[in-house]
């Protein structure tokens, strides 16, 4: 770390880096990277990208604690969990063309729990009238460690439904049921 930290630093010196940042980090090696560089003045880390979802709050157990006391905002990634949240894979359903129906290797979200939590997820954004990609989405946008979401879409369509999204606010009643099933589907995909 303290090596990475100091080749960073004269890449950043040299103007050919702006701003560092952490991508798959646990809650020790952010600190770490933290404290090396307000002890040693070297670069500081300003973002963290690990993947977060409804399927996947692990980061919440520990690593949401030290970004929110260190101020080193959250860049999820894979905040549909592959697109299993907007309920396309519901039913054994594979869309043609689709990520996990092209890469059925990475079924971390196609598990019986994900599929689980992704049913009683996408039954409760119905309910509110709400499409449940954004609907998750809007999760994710609504949590206090997050600065900015990383989105991925293989259609136009997906992708104006996902940026609006970003102007979507879920009620506190909607918020409550999804910390509800959060509750009851713990973690289910981490």
């Amino acid at each position: 770390m303290l090596d990475t930290l100091k080749v960073l630093k004269a890449l950043v010196d040299e103007g050919k880096v702006r701003y560092i940042g952490l991508s798959n980090e646990t809650p020790w090696g952010v600190m770490s990277f933290v404290k090396y560089a307000e002890i040693l003045g070297l670069p500081k880390v300003v973002s963290v990208q690990n993947p977060y979802s409804l399927l996947n709050r692990s980061d919440e157990v520990g690593l949401t604690e030290v970004l929110l006391r260190e101020n080193v905002p959250m860049l999820p990634y894979s905040p549909l969990g592959f697109g299993v949240l907007s309920g396309k894979y519901l039913d054994e359903q594979w869309p043609e063309g689709a990520r996990l129906t092209l890469y059925k290797q990475f079924g971390r979200y196609i598990q019986p729990a994900g599929i689980s939590a992704t049913r009683d997820y996408v039954n409760l954004a119905r309910q509110h009238g709400w499409d449940p990609a954004q609907m998750a989405l809007a999760y994710v946008d609504s949590r206090d460690f997050v600065a900015s979401t990383i989105v991925g879409a293989t259609q136009m369509p997906q992708l104006e439904a996902n940026i609006d999204a970003f102007d979507m606010r879920l009620s506190a009643e909607l918020s409550e049921q999804l910390e509800a099933l959060g509750k009851l589907h713990s973690n289910p995909c981490p």
